[in-house]
C-alpha cells in the first residue's frame, strides 16, 4: 500500500503501520530536524523536506492512502483560554482546503486529523478522544484502549509523553515546542486502528469488484 504521510512530525500515527500491512510510505515534513529524526526512526520510509500542503496538490494521485495532520495551534481551544496573554492569529484555513480537496478530487482513502477547535468545525468530523478526524470512511468508536496520561497532574510532561509515545522527545534540538509536539502526536494505536479500518474497506471493495467481474 502506497501511503502519503503529510506533516509527518515524529510519526506518531505511522509507528504501528507495519503491523497492519506492507507499507510504502512517503512522509513530508518541513522541519529539517524533525525530518532527520523521523528518517532515523523509520529508515525505510521516503522522507521529503517540503511544504506538505503544496506536495499534496502535486502528488495526491500517486498514493492509495493519505494521512494529513496540518498545523493545529491556530485552531486549538488553548487560544481562547490564553487570548489575553498571546498574540492572536487568524485560524489557518489550509486545514479546510485539504479536507475539501481530498473530498472532491481524491479517489483513495484519506484521513485529515486535527485538534478539537475553539469554534464549531466548519465541516463535520468524527470526534475520537482529543482529536477530530475528517475521512471518507467510518471510524470505529474506540481507536485505542490505551489510557492517555493525566496532563493536568503531570510535573515532567516530556518524560511522561516520551513513555506514552515510546519516543524520547529530548532528542529533538529544533525550534518547535517539544511539549506541544508531544501533546499533539497521535496515539500510535489509534493510527494503527485507522489504517487497518481503511485497508479492510479497500479489500472488501476489491473482493466485491472481482465477484462482479466473474
Amino acid at each position: 500500500m502506497k501511503i502519503l504521510n503529510l506533516y509527518a512530525c515524529l510519526g506518531g500515527n505511522r509507528y504501528k503501520w507495519d503491523e497492519v500491512t506492507k507499507v510504502d510510505v512517503t512522509s513530508v515534513e518541513w522541519d529539517e530536524e524533525l525530518a532527520r529524526l523521523y528518517q532515523e526512526r523509520f529508515p525505510n520510509d521516503k522522507v521529503i523536506i517540503a511544504d506538505a500542503h503544496q506536495y499534496l496538490l502535486e502528488h495526491y494521485k500517486e498514493f492509495d492512502f493519505i494521512w494529513s495532520s496540518p498545523p493545529c495551534p491556530t485552531h486549538s481551544r488553548f487560544n481562547t483560554s490564553m487570548k489575553t496573554k498571546r498574540k492572536m492569529k487568524y485560524p489557518d484555513m489550509r486545514l479546510y482546503e485539504e479536507i475539501i480537496f481530498l473530498q472532491y478530487y481524491y479517489d483513495g482513502k484519506y484521513v485529515v486529523e486535527n485538534v478539537i477547535p475553539f469554534y464549531e468545525p466548519l465541516i463535520a468530523a468524527q470526534k475520537r478522544g482529543r482529536h477530530l478526524y475528517w475521512c471518507n470512511f467510518r471510524l470505529p468508536n474506540i481507536l485505542s484502549k490505551r489510557k492517555n496520561p493525566d496532563l493536568s497532574r503531570t510535573k515532567n510532561l516530556t518524560n511522561v509523553m516520551s513513555e506514552f509515545h515510546n519516543y524520547d522527545f529530548r532528542k529533538y534540538k529544533g525550534k518547535q515546542c517539544t511539549k506541544q509536539m508531544s501533546r499533539n502526536l497521535v496515539d500510535y494505536e489509534a493510527g494503527k486502528t485507522i489504517l487497518s479500518t481503511a485497508l479492510k474497506i479497500v479489500n472488501k471493495n476489491l473482493s466485491e469488484q472481482i465477484k462482479l467481474e466473474l
